[in-house]
């Protein structure tokens, strides 16, 4: 069961800003990464479900990081059906993300008052979202549904809706700034964060400094 409240998720989300996405097939190399990640600073991490056994790295990992980053809250995303939501919820998920709004995942989450969030690209997506339940609500892809003047214009009618992007969020002042200053409540990141090369090299070091220098970044927008 989730050891974290989607209340606490929530909070935990806007209070750091930013959400690093990854998935590898090697559980070893997803506690590096995870590691990196909690060490500069990031205390919210989103597992992509991504393949055949993904679900087995995520268990594995899930528990790694009960004890080795006691403060993280590890979730799942790019989950699309109930079932594969039941079956995370079962290997303590304290999220779940999707690429897309299914109201029999929203169910699912609500019974065991798990933090859920859909990918919506329309305000009328957005609304039914939150008549689901969703607390937070993704955006994606970010950038292709329309970037930071999307969110500027839903804060407009929607301004209690939380929105969180995913696609097209950089670890740039200038992109962070548009994004905060429309009004997002967090940001996704993959690759632009978490970059190929830094899995290559194993230079984790060199991700902390990143993920530490992008909260910092996202603290003083805000300012």
């Amino acid at each position: 069961m989730a050891r974290f409240s989607r209340i606490e998720v929530v909070l935990k989300m806007k209070e750091i800003g930013i959400i690093p996405v990854f998935f590898h097939s090697d559980v070893e190399i997803c506690k590096q990464v995870v590691k990196a990640c909690y060490q500069g600073g990031s205390r919210v991490f989103e597992f992509v479900n991504r393949g055949d056994y993904a679900h087995e790295v995520f268990g594995e990992l899930n528990k790694w990081a009960i004890k080795e980053c006691p403060e993280m809250i590890l979730g799942v995303g790019s989950v699309i059906d109930a079932g594969t939501t039941s079956l995370y919820i079962q290997l303590g998920a304290n999220f779940v993300v999707s690429p897309i709004l299914n109201a029999e995942m929203a169910k699912v989450c609500n019974r065991r008052k798990i933090a859920w969030s859909p990918g919506c690209g329309s305000l009328t997506e957005i609304s039914y979202a939150e008549e689901l339940g969703a607390e937070v609500v993704k955006i994606f892809p970010g950038e292709q549904v329309g970037g930071p003047e999307f969110v500027k214009a839903v804060k407009g009618p929607f301004p209690w809706s939380s929105i969180m992007p995913t696609g097209g969020v950089k670890p740039e002042k200038e992109n962070l700034t548009q994004w905060f200053h429309a009004g997002v409540h967090c940001v996704g990141m993959g690759s632009q964060l978490i970059s190929k090369q830094v899995i290559e090299t194993g230079n984790f070091d060199e991700l902390s400094g990143k993920v530490k220098n992008t909260i910092e970044m996202i603290k003083s927008i805000r300012k």
